[in-house]
């Protein structure tokens, strides 16, 4: 999956908060068991066989939401996992909405983080991140970064593929 490490260091926005993308998983459809997909077309999983570009936006361990970017062409289902942020705007608002992080680094380094961090329900489920209230930016002058690659995080499933991509050195990454 191409998408995945291109979306590093792209700007995620919404509202006035913003953060760099700095870590991705990739999930790759049908044959992924990892995958939402793999179970086929459901009520859930609708939008990650629709057009690519759209927020698919789920509820995980009864606690957090998870933010996907729909990364197929229609019919084909695929779709990356925005992992960790580094915030960039409205860091006070983001503080106010996880007011346990004591550090700017544990504003938005994991997929629940910055959903809170960002405040990316389900709501905002199918929204297009191109003109939506969420979109995703590239900066004006892209930083020069190395991409690291490693197996996915926390899943059972294909877990050893290596789909989990990163800015490496980068102190907001997931742990």
């Amino acid at each position: 999956m191409e998408v995945a490490p291109d979306l590093l260091g792209k700007v995620l926005v919404h509202g006035k908060t913003a953060g760099r993308i700095v870590e991705v998983e990739a999930y790759l459809g049908e044959d992924d068991k990892a995958a939402h997909a793999s179970r086929g077309v459901t009520e859930r999983t609708r939008v990650i066989f629709g057009p690519a570009g759209h927020a698919y936006v789920y509820f995980i361990y009864g606690m957090y939401e998870c933010l996907n970017i729909v990364a197929e062409p229609e019919g084909v289902p695929g779709c990356v996992l925005i992992r960790a942020l580094e915030p960039l705007c409205g860091l006070e608002t983001m503080r106010r909405r996880r007011p346990k992080a004591r550090r700017i680094e544990e504003l938005a380094s994991g997929p629940g983080r910055l959903t809170q961090a960002m405040a990316i329900t389900r709501r905002h489920y199918g929204c297009d991140l191109t003109r939506g209230p969420i979109t995703v930016r590239e900066l004006e002058e892209e930083p020069a970064f190395e991409i690291a690659v490693s197996s996915r995080v926390g899943i059972r499933e294909c877990a050893d593929w290596p789909l989990r991509f990163y800015i490496a050195g980068s102190r907001f990454v997931s742990r």
